[in-house]
Parts: structure tokens; C-alpha cells; sequence
């Protein structure tokens, strides 16, 4: 068998979260969010204020607080990659959030769908490693149906069109290949990204809920890639971050 394919369910790790991490006075609602511009506005602006920290060799990872209609949300960024992502996420859950919804942005696997139109996943191909160390072998895996309800209250309260969409979840963006890229889009897969499947299994181990919402961005397909130029989007990112806190407070 091969490694990682040798799940192990016993219950805690060596290095258990719980253990390595205090117990705070966090807000239960977080959002997870890819767009350091955003973060960087709330904190230059007076919005946020930082209340804990992670760390790793690529040095500190802030937790803030924000209030939104009076209420308490915590902002973090979970770097970039399922591993790490996973890992940040697993210390905010030892900080005492439960109830957590994602944003970010995404490859797309058809043209058609346009810069910053809004992707739902409601499941993910594990084409990575890091959830396979939390739940045994499968194809796919799914987020909370209490995440993807409440997404899709805030985006239809707003108007807001949106895709409830599968996604590729994979660890190498270099090593997406033309006929994997097909091989996924046969499948049903419209979007491609690096952290989604693990979001959801790392959730649904420690058993707290997870939504995400993803913004379409590069063209990854097997004739051309795009980039067009996504990264830029500033509104787009600002406005989804918001909508995400909206859908956060829904849980």
C-alpha cells in the first residue's frame, strides 16, 4: 500500500493542537481569508485589531478581531497550500472558533466563466495530501451543508449570482498537466485550487463547520492558459471578503 494511502485513525496526534495552544477569548465566528490586501486595509484603516498569532519559518501569522453589525469575527490569513493552511486553521480551532467560512480565489477549468464570478464548492477532489492524514481514502470530500446554506442565503439576500460548483483541489500548481486538467473537467470539476479538500476534512475531524467561496480567476485549460490578470481585482476581493463575513454571522 502506499503511504498515503495508509490511513491512521488514531484520535490525537503527538503534536495535538489542544495541547500546543491556549484557549482564548475568540470570537466563534472566523473567516478565513486568502487576500492579504484586504487584511492589510482593515488593519491600516482602524477595522482590525490583532488578538493572537501563529508562527512558522515564514514568520508570523496575526489573528485579528473585527466587529460587524456588533457582532465579533476573527480575520486570519492561512498562507498559501493545503499543509500550512491546514495547520493555521487547525490552531484557530484550538483557540476556540467553530464556525468558519473561506475566501479566496481559484483557476478555472472553463473559459467562459468570467474574472470574479463567484464559485461555491460543495465538494473537492483530493488530489492532495494533507486529507488523507484526516479521513480515510476517497475521491472526494464535501463542506459543511451548514456553510454552503449560509452562502447561499447572504449571496441571494445581495443579488449576487454564484456557481454551486465541484473543485479540484491539488498541491502542484506546476504539475497541471493538459490531460489531467481534461481529466477533471469529465469529471465535473470547475475550478482548480490548493487548500479546499483539506479545509473539509480537517473540519470535519474536529468536527466544527466550514463554507467556502471562491472567485474565479486564471484560465487553466489544456490549449492556453490565462492569467487575466486576477490577482489584481481589488474590488472583487474586498466585496467577497465582506459578503464572507456576512455568511459567517449566519452560522
Amino acid at each position: 500500500m502506499y503511504p498515503i494511502l495508509e490511513f491512521d485513525s488514531t484520535p490525537e496526534g503527538i503534536l495535538e493542537p489542544s495541547r500546543l495552544i491556549k484557549t482564548m477569548d475568540v470570537p466563534e465566528h472566523a473567516v478565513i481569508c486568502f487576500f492579504q490586501d484586504v487584511i492589510d486595509e482593515l488593519v491600516s484603516s482602524g477595522q482590525a485589531r490583532q488578538v493572537a498569532v501563529s508562527h512558522s519559518e515564514m514568520g508570523d501569522h496575526p489573528v485579528y478581531e473585527i466587529q460587524l453589525s456588533g457582532r465579533r469575527l476573527a480575520v486570519l490569513h492561512p498562507g498559501v497550500g493545503a499543509p500550512l493552511a491546514a495547520a493555521i486553521l487547525e490552531e484557530q480551532i484550538a483557540r476556540g472558533s467553530r464556525k468558519f467560512i473561506a475566501c479566496g480565489g481559484c483557476g478555472v477549468l472553463d473559459k467562459n466563466i468570467a474574472v470574479g464570478h463567484l464559485l461555491v464548492p460543495t465538494s473537492a477532489v483530493r488530489d492532495e495530501g494533507t486529507s488523507y492524514h484526516y479521513l480515510p481514502p476517497t475521491r472526494e470530500i464535501v463542506p459543511s451543508p451548514e456553510g454552503v446554506k449560509a452562502i447561499e442565503t447572504v449571496l441571494q439576500r445581495h443579488g449576487v449570482e454564484y456557481l454551486l460548483m465541484k473543485t479540484w483541489t491539488t498541491d502542484a500548481i506546476y504539475r497541471e498537466t493538459a490531460p489531467k486538467a481534461s481529466a477533471r473537467r469529465a469529471e465535473g470539476c470547475t475550478a482548480v485550487e490548493m487548500e479546499a479538500a483539506a479545509f473539509f476534512a480537517v473540519a470535519q475531524f474536529r468536527r466544527i463547520i466550514f463554507g467556502q467561496i471562491l472567485y474565479g480567476g486564471d484560465v487553466v485549460i489544456p490549449d492556453a492558459w490565462d492569467g487575466r490578470d486576477w490577482v489584481s481585482r481589488t474590488s472583487v476581493r474586498q466585496k467577497l471578503f465582506w459578503l464572507a463575513a456576512e455568511a459567517c454571522l449566519e452560522l
